[in-house]
This record gives structure tokens, sequence and C-alpha cells, in this order.
């Protein structure tokens, strides 16, 4: 089955349980269709660059899945449904990266970054 990686962010306004009771309902949605969340992070509340629905921030939730693509888009569709999430973002990739994301990484165990350029 094709693999999947989706970020959600939902409102601001709700417990961190509530926000990831929100990643129970989908991973639930998924397996009802066939597939099945390989992995998921809770990111915690962040500051959006700009405002979404009269919110400066909200909880960013990683998903990574292996599902078929009628499972995909059911569980997109009913995320655009929902109330408490805002947006959904979802990408496929040929293979999911081992080990934590890039958000969950302290600082010292990221790559060094490019030199800047005056």
């Amino acid at each position: 089955m094709p693999l999947y990686e989706h970020v959600f962010i939902s409102r601001q306004d709700l417990s961190n349980a509530q926000a990831e009771s929100l990643v129970e309902h989908f991973s639930t949605v998924l397996a009802d269709n066939g597939g099945k969340v390989v992995e998921s992070e809770y990111w915690g509340v962040k500051t959006m660059a700009y405002k979404i629905n009269k919110n400066r921030k909200g909880h960013y939730s990683f998903l990574k899945t292996d599902a078929p693509s009628a499972a995909v888009q059911e569980m997109e569709r009913l995320m655009r449904l929902h109330d408490d999430v805002m947006r959904i973002l979802t990408i496929k990739v040929e293979e999911h990266a081992e080990g934590p994301s890039i958000q969950m990484q302290k600082r010292d165990e990221r790559g060094d970054r490019r030199e800047r350029r005056a």
C-alpha cells in the first residue's frame, strides 16, 4: 500500500487531551477503511505565521500512515468537515524516515546548517 505523511492543525482552545484524541479518531477512520497508522507524533501548540480562522496558534499533529488512497480520501474528507481541524497537509512518500521527525529532534541532534551568506 502507498505510504503517506499527514500534518494537521487543530484549534488552539482545545486541551492537549482533546487534540490527541483527534489523532486517535482519525487513526480509527483509517483502520476502518483498511489502512494503519505506522507512527504518530503530537508536536504541541505552535504559533502560526498568519491567522487562520482568527487563531494565532494551533495544535500540530503528525501521522505516518500505510493506507490505500480511498482510506486517505475518507480521512481527509472527515478532517475538512470537522470543526476543530483548521488545516491539513497530506504528502505521498516513497518510504518513512526512521526515528522522530525533525520537529521532535533536539537542536543538538539536527545536522549543521549551511553557513549564511552576508
